[in-house]
């Protein structure tokens, strides 16, 4: 402020450089100093306001938001059914916010669910879904379980634990998450219910798990929210299915299986509809411009090979087998090269039940 109370400079939002530096140099000029240095502050308060008048310009309005990656297990987890939402927490689901899933607000590690607590007593809502990955239930996340489980009489809350199984530093595995999720929930009072979905059940030996614990394929996903979603009580859903990152780093160093097949969609006969990005949420499902107009082709490059996006009603999906790498094909034709250019190969053959005299002259 000046002497006499006038403000120099706002006392709310925010003071930028540009204009400190403006006041200050009204300040300087008030000290009436050499004319060579009241210049020098001139042109640099000069270009400061030009400074400020070069960013003022619109801006491009593009946005490139960070997305789960091509095949990510979150594509499929953080769907909800129709009618229900979600909360989101610490970890890569909490970009489900900006993709249109009915997932909105998020806490802190560990917090996963627990603004439920604050918001059941005001509303007539009974349930909703609390995304919590395996790395935040490990780190405190069985605290919020067991915060909402203590309430669970008032309160109605599902809780999947988001298994990506992208760190194997992780202790125990998913036997430890399940036993965890077991005790902090409350399972003593015999009132929640806890269901593992996952794209491979086989993987699982029987008396794997506790013999009232359900497993379900992915695919069964929504059946299986809308019946937790009607149950009473703290319900824990764990949705188990390899990070998709790791499966490609695992998959380079020969440490999983790598599926003899790929997708491809038959530019001819795709309509673009855009129903197999819908139902794979999957970037490597990009647009293609035709002759015919825009319609759809898988990024091969990207592709992390979930095939998720068959799951659309569509025929112009066609599957093929896997290129063979270029380095066994490269192989193989020095092979090939190797034996034409062998003497043997080129040496002549007798025709098979041909005999003649020593001193006839072959017939070959």
């Amino acid at each position: 402020m000046r002497p006499h109370g006038d403000w120099l400079l706002p006392a709310a939002s925010e003071l930028t450089p540009a204009m400190i530096a403006r006041v200050i140099a009204q300040r300087i000029e008030r000290l009436d100093l050499h004319p060579r240095t009241m210049e020098k502050v001139r042109s640099r308060v000069d270009f400061i306001n030009a400074k400020e008048a070069a960013l003022a310009k619109p801006k491009i309005s593009l946005q490139r938001i960070p997305y789960f990656c091509s095949g990510c297990p979150h594509n499929t987890s953080t769907k909800v059914p129709e009618g229900s939402r979600a909360t989101a927490g610490i970890g890569c689901h909490v970009m489900a916010i900006w993709m249109d899933r009915s997932t909105s607000t998020f806490t802190h590690m560990g917090g996963e669910g627990v603004p439920w607590i604050g918001q059941a007593p005001f509303t007539n809502e009974k349930h909703i879904f609390a995304n919590l990955g395996d790395g935040t239930y490990y780190h405190s996340g069985s605290l919020a379980i067991r915060a909402v489980g203590r309430r669970q009489r008032q309160h109605h809350l599902q809780d999947p634990l988001q298994r990506r199984g992208g760190d194997d530093r992780r202790p125990a595995g998913r036997r430890t998450a399940l036993a965890g999720g077991h005790r902090a929930a409350g399972r003593r009072r015999g009132r929640e219910k806890i269901v593992v979905v996952t794209d491979e059940p086989e993987k699982y030996p029987s008396g794997y798990f506790a013999s009232d614990i359900e497993i379900h394929h992915r695919d069964e996903l929504d059946r299986v929210q809308r019946s937790l979603r009607d149950t009473p009580g703290v319900t824990v859903l764990l949705y188990d299915q390899t990070c998709a990152a790791e499966k490609r780093r695992r998959r380079k160093r020969g440490k999983y299986p790598d599926p003899a097949k790929r997708v491809v969609i038959n530019e001819l006969v795709c309509e673009g509809c855009g129903d197999c990005g819908v139902k794979s949420n999957c970037v490597s499902v990009a647009p293609v411009e035709t002759e015919f107009g825009r319609k759809r082709t898988i990024d091969q490059s990207s592709c992390n090979k979930d095939f998720s996006c068959v799951n659309g009603f569509c025929p112009s999906f066609v599957h093929g087998r896997r290129r063979q790498p270029a380095q066994a094909a490269k192989g193989r034709r020095r092979e090939i090269f190797r034996r034409c250019r062998s003497p043997r190969s080129r040496r002549p053959r007798r025709p098979t039940g041909y005999s003649s005299p020593a001193s006839a002259a072959p017939a070959w």
